[in-house]
């Protein structure tokens, strides 16, 4: 499967919502610390519900530690900043899907260590909400592997 990365998260809804994500697509993960809340966060657990315990949520101290552990056959960056549309790349499995914080993006060093991707949006708009960004990209992500362990077609994920 694939690996969803949250470097340095600052917003609890969103972890929460992306928790519940992995948790139904069966992808992991990864949180890159500093985050901006604690993982008990009473607004973590609403937006996550009760998925945590199904959802494979590690975390890491820092991004380069995070890519070792998992191995990626790929780390896309999804970035304002990239000029490739998401629908352009060809995901394979154990692809790294790579979110910046919610304020600020991803630092200019992490995205240039990585092939960017970016959601098109009007030209006035800044950026999505991470949640739902980070959605586009895994169900887009899942769909290229022909939603691999979903119910009705291999199976129960």
């Amino acid at each position: 499967m694939l690996h969803v990365v949250l470097f340095e998260p600052e917003i609890p809804p969103n972890t929460g919502n992306i928790i519940r994500l992995c948790a139904n697509t069966g992808f992991h993960l990864h949180l890159i610390r500093p985050l901006g809340f604690e993982l008990d966060d009473k607004r973590l657990r609403r937006a996550g519900l009760d998925y945590h315990e199904w959802a494979r949520v590690k975390v890491h101290d820092d991004l380069d530690q995070c890519i070792a552990s998992v191995a990626p056959g790929q780390v896309w960056a999804l970035t304002t900043h990239a000029t490739t549309r998401y629908t352009d790349s060809r995901f394979t499995p154990g692809d790294m899907l790579l979110f910046g914080p919610e304020t600020r993006g991803l630092p200019p060093a992490v995205r240039e260590q990585h092939s960017g991707l970016r959601l098109p949006m009007c030209a006035d708009s800044r950026s999505l909400n991470l949640s739902n960004a980070c959605a586009i990209v895994v169900y887009e992500a899942w769909r290229q592997l022909d939603f691999a362990g979903a119910m009705g077609t291999d199976g129960p994920a």
